[in-house]
């Protein structure tokens, strides 16, 4: 019984340390993780604005008129979980920006959610920033009927079918010569529940095309060689009196003609 209680008093600890904090209810994000500092790029022509970087993304969201903001991401299974915000800022419609040092901002985290808070009824742009990685991103969309754009890490591009994906359709891109960044942009409002991003990098259309010639190489190669050897043994057979034309073991008697005698 004791090593049941014991095993018990394991499981609970490992889910707390594991950050499901669901069974806990809401749970304070440490305000020296709000604290961290990030730039922002506050004059986005877009509702949404998303900033990719290897191992990071920053984003920023409209606001209007709101004590709070939730943002949440889904698993591979589809199930909503919790964002690990960092660097929370808000800029007024006045072009204030104040952090979670000097404000009274906060946000906390459950099993599937996180939840900005804010001092009061505000309106303007609500920032943070949070971990990512792999050459994909996809967010639900925060805000229903806004314009939307997410700026991928610098040489990264989408375009090509099979190593690339956008989603939903309908965007415009543009790449920033100076940055050497790519902005997939939705202009218009879009109503799907999720936008993604799935991009390549450029040198990677080298490797897959240094690939791609080895293959050909390869293959030409081979296909010469065992052409040379089949060429090698039709001159061979050729030189051994073999006919290549007429195979005797499939003469028919009967294809030659009536017995002598009747003809």
């Amino acid at each position: 019984m004791h090593r049941r209680h014991l095993a018990l008093v394991g499981i609970v600890a490992l889910v707390a340390l594991s950050g499901c904090s669901g069974l806990f209810g809401q749970q304070d994000i440490d305000q020296s993780q709000l604290n961290q500092n990030a730039t922002y790029d506050w004059e986005t022509q877009s509702n949404a604005s998303i900033v990719l970087e290897k191992s990071s993304y920053r984003a920023v969201y409209d606001v209007r008129n709101n004590d709070t903001f939730e943002v949440y991401d889904r698993d591979g299974l589809g199930r909503e979980q919790s964002v690990p915000i960092q660097a929370l800022k808000f800029r007024y419609a006045n072009g204030t920006v104040v952090t979670g040092a000097n404000s009274s901002m906060n946000a906390t985290r459950s099993g599937d959610r996180t939840t900005i808070r804010f001092p009061g009824n505000v309106t303007g742009q609500v920032a943070y920033s949070a971990p990512r990685n792999g050459k994909s991103y996809a967010t639900p969309t925060h805000l229903d009927g806004a314009t939307y754009q997410v700026t991928m890490p610098p040489g990264a591009r989408v375009g090509l079918p099979l190593l690339s994906q956008v989603s939903p359709g309908g965007y415009e891109s543009s790449v920033d010569e100076e940055t050497n960044r790519m902005t997939v942009r939705w202009a218009q409002p879009i109503d799907a529940r999720q936008v993604s991003v799935r991009y390549y990098l450029e040198r990677d259309l080298l490797i897959f095309g240094g690939l791609a010639l080895v293959a050909i190489l390869v293959g030409g190669g081979g296909t010469l060689y065992y052409y040379r050897q089949l060429q090698a043994v039709i001159r061979k057979r050729k030189e051994a009196g073999i006919d290549l034309e007429e195979d005797e073991g499939d003469d028919d008697p009967r294809d030659r003609g009536p017995p002598p005698g009747m003809r």
